[in-house]
């Protein structure tokens, strides 16, 4: 199976698909920018002192919640107030979710990456959108979708002439409330574009809590393992100074204290893999 080489620029200075991990970590939802400047120093001083490339991820809008009650942001205007601040006090870059096509331009002005949720990943007005800007486009495979359909989603992208795209897993439905990641999509989907691995999404149980999803956080480090020897470009972690009090995905998030070690044993991983000490 022959491994896609070529590298996507995520941003000026960061590059996709070398021998640099790439992280995209924060919170779930950006609730405060407090809870998002706690969350993004820390996890940016990790990353440099492991050599790892840092994107500061918050969704300004959580428009899947499983019921309508649930924690959704404080609106377009507030969350990307939220973000640009952060990024410019942090200085790195941001990438959020966007679910709807007028959404593009507009979030652009401030992420530098435009994530595709996982349950849109086949609309095409809303690819087509995202890959306009300009901005480097992270789609999620759906999970009910087969990896190598996601050619498609990625063919979408480049039909624009915006090279700049490359796919997450998370995960595919397994039953009720269950989700298993199937360690062949990533190969699979490195045929086509590099490839991120999401950790926290991955060990949800979506809609699993009686009206909100679970999770089984204790499962994240197996996974991402498993993920870092079979061969990924990067990861996706969703981290909270306190899961227990966050305001989304709070079962599956790893826990900020916890981050420099989690982090720390997945880069070793990732390192030996990327030296040829594993193989794909």
């Amino acid at each position: 199976m022959e491994i896609f080489q070529q590298p996507v620029r995520v941003t000026e200075n960061i590059v996709l698909g070398e021998n640099r991990m790439v992280l995209f970590a924060g919170p779930c939802a950006a609730e405060s920018y407090d809870i998002c400047m706690q969350t993004g120093e820390r996890v940016k001083q990790i990353c440099q002192d492991l050599d790892i490339q840092y994107v500061f991820k918050a969704s300004f809008d959580k428009a899947n919640r499983t019921s309508a009650g649930s924690y959704r942001g404080g609106g377009m205007d507030e969350g990307l107030k939220i973000l640009s601040s952060v990024k410019k006090d942090l200085q790195v870059p941001v990438v959020t979710d966007i679910h709807e096509s007028y959404q593009a331009p507009v979030v652009a002005e401030v992420a530098d990456v435009l994530q595709i949720p996982a349950f849109l990943c086949r609309q095409t007005d809303l690819l087509l959108a995202a890959a306009e800007t300009g901005k480097a486009v992270k789609i999620k495979r759906g999970q009910f979708m087969a990896p190598e359909d996601m050619k498609y989603a990625v063919d979408k992208i480049k039909g624009t002439g915006n090279d700049n795209v490359f796919l997450t897993e998370r995960g595919a439905s397994f039953g009720y409330h269950n989700l298993v990641v199937d360690m062949r999509a990533l190969p699979v989907m490195r045929q086509f574009s590099p490839v991120i691995f999401d950790v926290t999404h991955s060990v949800q149980q979506p809609g699993g809590a009686g009206g909100s999803s679970g999770g089984q956080r204790e499962f994240a480090p197996y996974l991402a393992r498993a993920a870092a020897a079979v061969g990924v470009d990067g990861f996706f972690i969703e981290t909270h100074p306190d899961p227990s009090k966050a305001l989304s995905d709070g079962p599956n998030m790893v826990p900020l204290d916890e981050m420099e070690g989690f982090l720390k044993m997945v880069n070793e991983v990732w390192d030996m893999q990327r030296k040829g000490r594993y193989l794909v």
